[in-house]
């Protein structure tokens, strides 16, 4: 992954491995937070640079509670979103390295009902009205395809509505664990035969469910046990209960309060997909184990092998794999498993800021994740902010890679 710098259409790409990387050059980080905060933008963030195992920049701006007038604290706990697919996605290969489950194993040897998947194919009728048909699969869906987003489970919440995602209409309805979520995905129509497009759904969320039946433990039991606890992540879970945590909860702006559910509301969902809470501490802690590799302090969470699968990606050219309009990891980016991994420069005539096999994941409020081996550095957004999140992670990723020194 240390890879050098690639050039599209002569256009250099990236810092030189171990280029200097200038503290100084990262200040404007302060006036871009600050500025949106004042703007009414978002209402507080946290930032943190790591390279070579040490902070090289920690700030929080803004508000925790804008409501309660609450400042940003250090020990604010985020919804994380999508960012848990990350999360979901190394338990999984835990259990990959463990021998329990394969990559090619059918879903349907953990979930039974999953046998029966069709994919579902629109048409119009003889009168013109759009019908669907229900088409076998061509082949079941596997683990592998689950990890990937290429399983053809989407999400009925965005994209071309049409009769599939109509199918999806109150899957949320009603309190459901990560079983009798299973079973209602099982009943509803693939968007696409498996492995034939990148669409963004809940297939880490069956995924989850997998790792319960194949651990014979909860979700967060077996995430606890395997990837929090030996990390020190102790804030990281589903669901805050204790007085103390839930007091420390970052509020979004008014305007972004719409978010159906959230970590104070407890249910029996534990969503592998999106449904985690975490702490900046925490993701200092993930982000170095991933920087390194699958290792922290002496402890082995992944095996080298197991790493380095989930860090390459299985999506691009001569795989099959389609992209569309909503092929989230972006320009020169390709997917491996829970990742975005950095393939090249991207079409842009100024590639986006990165380096040649850098990781990501982001969620839908704004945390975001990079990790930069060829760099040795990792660094993390938190922020609650789902209208504002976007020009935030941009623009801070350039300010980062603008202070590398050229």
């Amino acid at each position: 992954m240390a890879a050098g710098p690639s050039f599209a259409a002569g256009v250099p790409f990236g810092p030189q491995p171990g280029a200097q990387l200038s503290i100084g050059k990262l200040a404007p980080i302060d006036d871009f937070i600050n500025g949106e905060v004042a703007a009414g933008r978002i209402p507080g963030a946290i930032v943190l640079v790591q390279r070579h195992g040490q902070p090289v920049y920690f700030k929080y701006f803004g508000r925790r509670d804008v409501d309660a007038g609450t400042p940003m604290t250090p020990d604010a706990i985020f919804p994380i979103h999508s960012v848990t697919k990350t999360i979901t996605s190394v338990a999984a290969m835990i259990l990959v390295d463990r021998g329990k489950i394969a990559l090619d194993d059918p879903v349907s040897k953990y979930i039974p009902s999953f046998a029966n998947m069709k994919v579902g194919v629109e048409r119009k009728d003889e009168s013109g009205r759009q019908v669907l048909d229900l088409v076998p699969l061509r082949r079941p869906v596997n683990i592998e395809d689950l990890l990937l987003q290429t399983s053809g489970i989407t999400y009925g919440f965005y994209g071309d509505y049409g009769l599939v995602k109509a199918a999806y209409d109150g899957i949320y309805l009603g309190d459901f664990d990560n079983a009798e979520f299973a079973e209602r995905i099982a009943k509803v129509p693939l968007a696409e035969q498996p492995r034939t497009l990148w669409d963004y759904g809940h297939s880490t969320d069956i995924l989850g469910r997998v790792i319960e039946v194949a651990s014979g433990q909860s979700l967060y039991q077996f995430e606890k046990q395997n990837l929090l606890d030996p990390l020190g992540m102790t804030t990281t879970k589903f669901f805050l209960t204790d007085p103390a945590e839930r007091a420390r909860y970052a509020q979004p702006l008014p305007k972004d309060r719409h978010v159906e559910r959230n970590s104070l509301d407890v249910t029996r969902w534990k969503s592998g997909g999106g449904g985690m809470v975490s702490t900046i501490s925490d993701f200092a802690r993930y982000g170095q184990m991933l920087l390194n590799g699958g290792t922290l302090d002496g402890k082995t969470i992944l095996s080298r092998k197991a790493f380095a699968a989930m860090t390459t990606d299985h999506v691009g050219p001569g795989t099959g794999v389609a992209r569309n309009y909503y092929y989230y990891p972006g320009d020169g980016f390709g997917f491996g498993y829970g990742f975005g991994v950095r393939t090249d420069p991207g079409l842009a005539v100024t590639p986006p800021p990165g380096s040649l096999g850098e990781i990501k994941w982001d969620g839908a409020t704004g945390v975001y994740l990079v990790v930069d081996r060829a760099e040795d550095m990792f660094f993390v957004v938190m922020q609650d902010s789902p209208s504002g999140r976007q020009r935030v992670n941009a623009t801070v990723k350039k300010i980062i890679y603008d202070a590398f020194e050229k």
